[in-house]
């Protein structure tokens, strides 16, 4: 049983409940067993994720994946493109850099209808989609004999 730790960003709490609504429901119907750790925004995924995988290399809790949640919406400065490169940057780094098997769920929109469009559960389930990526992944690193 693979055990999954998701990083939520709360800064939008109503469209990250939805994510993870997504995310808790394809874990659990894979099997799997979830944690959860909650982060001001989307900046701060990679630094936990990161501080998560060390932490089970030095004894502490280890985790199969991880899977990243939040939401980052266009306003009337630069901040936006900073944040939604920046985030998924770090978490591809991470991945590739580190071996870690992440599902990248943070949404990168121009508004709150197109956030809670994806979000949704009945509609983009992208937390589903992450939750669902995270996990193939797993299955691939397994399969190919790595630790985690």
């Amino acid at each position: 049983m693979s055990n999954i730790l998701i990083v939520e960003a709360r800064f939008y709490a109503h469209i990250s409940d939805m994510l993870l609504d997504g995310a808790t429901s394809a874990i659990e119907k894979a099997g799997a067993h979830f944690e959860r750790m909650a982060v001001p925004g989307a900046l701060e995924i990679p630094t936990a994720i990161a501080l998560a995988a060390r932490s089970g290399e030095h004894g502490g809790k280890a985790y199969d994946g991880y899977i990243a949640l939040g939401c980052v919406i266009r306003g009337e400065t630069y901040h936006f493109e900073i944040v939604a490169s920046e985030s998924a940057r770090g978490l591809i780094d991470l991945g590739i850099n580190n071996g870690l098997c992440i599902g990248n769920g943070i949404l990168t929109v121009e508004n709150e209808h197109q956030a809670l469009a994806r979000a949704a559960v009945d509609d983009g389930d992208k937390g589903g989609d992450a939750a669902r990526a995270c996990l193939a992944l797993v299955h691939i690193r397994n399969r190919l004999g790595l630790p985690r």
